[in-house]
């Protein structure tokens, strides 16, 4: 493993998160959650926002709090594994999260609610329906086959004059449903026709140049 240093150096992003210390079982679960739905990740336990090390006081109760966040709080359920490393003599708590083969995973909400969640650059953001279809279909039969419709020109040649396109526009584009134009995104999304992008204000898609 790489040295707690050199990852703190890092910074938070996709794959890794600070925490000074855990205070809430439900924002830990969201953590765990966007991790697993994502490309997994590690939580380092002990150490500020800003990268300083803290440490944490006592890793048994650190340890009960995220087991307890990955088993109640998370479904399906996570399995995250431990290692706790030593920093100038304070301990940190590394938390791996390994990628999922059972997407998508849900975070309980203080409202008793079940939310997907997704990681987008240092944040663990709300998954959109589109996110979530895509999770689920994710690890089926890779070989989805496209017939391109008219509807799929259309998208394309649409993404080939204004390089973006939201759901909203799509819809309208083809004066159908938010559901059957979600359908035909999920389709082109898994079979790498189109990119989702997600940002925290919007979602779009823009043609995936390889094609």
């Amino acid at each position: 493993m790489a040295s707690i240093k050199s990852l703190i150096l890092q910074g938070e992003g996709v794959t890794l998160d600070f925490k000074k210390t855990i205070t809430n079982t439900e924002k830990i679960a969201k953590s765990l959650v966007a991790f697993a739905n994502n490309r997994g990740g590690k939580l380092l336990i002990g150490v500020a926002d800003d990268g300083s090390i803290k440490g944490v006081k006592s890793e048994e109760e650190e340890k009960y709090m995220i087991l307890t966040a990955a088993h109640q709080y998370c479904k399906p359920a996570i399995e995250p594994t431990f290692d706790e490393i030593y920093v100038d003599d304070k301990l940190v708590l590394v938390v791996n999260i390994p990628e999922s083969d059972t997407k998508p995973h849900y975070a309980l909400d203080e409202h008793k609610k079940w939310w997907a969640y997704i990681r987008i650059e240092d944040k663990s953001v709300l998954a959109s329906k589109i996110i979530v279809d895509v999770l689920k279909q994710d690890h089926l039969e890779k070989g989805v086959l496209i017939s391109y419709s008219d509807n799929e020109k259309k998208l394309l040649e649409y993404l080939e004059v204004n390089e973006r396109i939201t759901l909203k526009a799509f819809s309208k584009l083809l004066r159908c449903s938010y559901r059957k134009a979600q359908k035909i995104l999920v389709n082109l999304i898994l079979t790498n026709v189109i990119k989702i992008h997600t940002t925290e204000k919007e979602e779009y898609f823009t043609a995936n140049r390889q094609h």
